[in-house]
């Protein structure tokens, strides 16, 4: 069956089924409003998946079946959020319904509250991705790098600190968000990467819901401090990786990267957005931060036309300064694939193997090191590489390719 046909199907069965499809979801869910969108969100899969796979036998059934677990992980989402920001507010002290202060969104309003001072920045973060965010603790832990029962007792600390210390449930005056901001920019960096490409097997590779909301939260921070470069460059870094997002997955859901994507697939408005305000960061003059940096650095992968365009001696020299302010084993891994292009595939896996002690658990490390040596022709070890990356692996999409290449080895 042609595209063009599919198509045809497509809006056939959108004519016959849709009444039907909202009407039998409407009955089991009891509420219209959240079975037209999941129906909606049905049928635009179908547009995504049907050209690749094929009109299945019942369209029928399976935009039902498809609409009812979208509907699902909505309530559920919804759910887990509700009861995580309750949590947090009975964790704080009980007092007196006080005045918004100076942020009106409820879910910025308590991530602000949440990343007190008392605390240590790590339990900052780790307790508002719980409490505001809903993350669960395997996501958090993965994002941290470090175990589930670390990440499980860090969080439980920081609870009981909480209660011992008697630290108040106090909505946060303007004179208290500078010093409370860097903590905010870390939980909404990493909700968006979450969202970017999520860590759970059982998860949807990559998570819109959450890197709409991280990106419209910094909007938000924005729009209170103004003239803080970090949040500038952290926006400016959610826009330029949310532009990509159309040609980061394929229609089976393998995970293309940055050098194979279609460039035209981009979102030139968010591009255009994101490289204005790398801009505006580098006419201040002012020493850049970490995000902005970061910033910079996706602001020279998305300018190039081709991937083959890339400065890689800029993108080095970014990363040389970004290593200085955040010495951090990731950045280095990072760092090291730029070097690949740069330099030498065989300087940058030395530079990777030095990485062991600190990233061997981290399916990235692996992931890199056998595209290394695939490209040095070392095939067995890069094997092995990818086997373990798919091992510690939990995002579908990151499976599958990893898989395909690992397969496409002589």
């Amino acid at each position: 069956m042609s595209r063009g046909d599919v198509q045809q199907a497509i809006t056939q069965v959108f004519h016959d089924e849709w009444a039907r499809v909202v009407a039998t979801l409407a009955r089991r869910l009891g509420d219209l409003d959240l079975a037209e969108d999941s129906a909606a969100e049905a049928f635009a899969a179908a547009v995504e998946r049907w050209p690749a796979d094929s009109v299945p036998p019942n369209p029928g059934a399976w935009l039902t079946t498809t609409a009812y677990r979208k509907a699902i992980d909505r309530i559920r989402r919804e759910a887990k959020r509700g009861d995580k920001q309750a949590e947090a507010q009975m964790l704080f002290e009980d007092v007196p319904a006080q005045p918004l202060g100076a942020i009106d969104d409820d879910r910025l309003r308590l991530i602000f509250t949440c990343c007190h001072s008392a605390l240590s920045m790590e339990a900052r973060v780790a307790l508002t991705l719980r409490l505001v965010a809903g993350l669960t603790v395997p996501e958090i832990s993965r994002a941290f790098l470090v175990q589930e029962s670390t990440m499980g007792q860090r969080i439980t600390r920081a609870k009981s600190k909480i209660k011992t210390a008697r630290i108040p449930y106090r909505v946060p005056s303007a004179a208290d968000l500078p010093a409370r901001v860097s903590g905010v920019l870390a939980v909404l960096f990493l909700v968006f990467n979450e969202g970017y490409l999520a860590t759970g097997c059982d998860a949807d590779p990559v998570r819109p819901d959450l890197t709409a909301e991280a990106i419209r939260l910094t909007r938000l921070v924005r729009t209170l401090l103004p003239e803080d470069g970090e949040v500038i460059g952290l926006l400016a870094l959610m826009l330029l990786t949310e532009a990509r997002r159309a040609a980061r997955v394929t229609a089976d859901g393998e995970l293309i990267t940055l050098d194979e994507q279609n460039r035209g697939a981009w979102d030139a408005a968010l591009l255009a957005e994101g490289h204005r305000l790398v801009r505006e960061r580098l006419a201040t003059g002012t020493a850049p931060g970490r995000y902005q940096l970061l910033a910079a650095i996706n602001a020279v992968h998305t300018s190039a036309r081709r991937a083959e365009d890339t400065d890689w001696s800029l993108v080095v020299g970014l990363y040389d300064r970004l290593v200085r302010l955040d010495p951090s084993p990731i950045i280095a891994l990072n760092r090291a694939v730029a070097i690949a292009e740069r330099d030498d595939p065989a300087v940058a896996l030395a530079a990777v193997e030095r990485l062991k002690d600190s990233l061997g658990g981290y399916h990235a490390y692996h992931a890199t090191r056998a595209d290394l040596l695939r490209r040095l022709d070392r095939c067995e070890a890069a094997r092995a590489a990818y086997d373990r990356a798919i091992e510690l692996a939990g995002n579908t999409a990151e499976i599958a390719h990893l898989t395909r290449r690992r397969d496409e080895l002589p």
